[in-house]
């Protein structure tokens, strides 16, 4: 059983289609500190989309209008979705802070393996330069 992310954010956005006709349709949003989940229709218990930090390389494309803020979601494939949400409600924010957040965490992780990895490289020469 997958255990429950704390939940960072949860409300609704609008995810540009990739249809031939780019409708704006509404989602219900869930972001946690390793993921965003998008929902259909605005209801959590339909099967959802996860776009996992891991698979996020930024947030790109913020452009301001009266109404909305469009962004847009580039995955390490190259691929873009665009969002679009209401002027005050700042999600774009939200997601890059939490996947600058997550980019750290990793980048840490990866520097502090390769610390021990360097560590009993050294601890393993030296126990060969001991044997006879």
């Amino acid at each position: 059983m997958k255990m429950q992310a704390e939940v960072i954010r949860e409300g609704e956005l609008e995810k540009r289609s990739d249809s031939l006709f780019q409708l704006w349709k509404k989602k219900l949003v869930v972001l946690t500190k390793d993921s965003l989940s998008l929902f259909p229709d605005g209801h959590k218990r339909a099967k959802g989309k996860e776009l996992g930090f891991g698979s996020i390389l930024k947030v790109d494309c913020v452009e301001r209008t009266g109404k909305y803020i469009y962004f847009t979601i580039v995955t390490k494939d190259r691929k873009e979705i665009d969002f679009r949400c209401p002027d005050q409600s700042c999600w774009n924010a939200s997601i890059t802070m939490a996947l600058i957040d997550f980019q750290n965490k990793r980048a840490i992780q990866d520097f502090k393996s390769r610390q021990e990895m360097e560590q009993a490289a050294g601890t393993q020469e030296r126990r060969l330069a001991r044997a006879p």
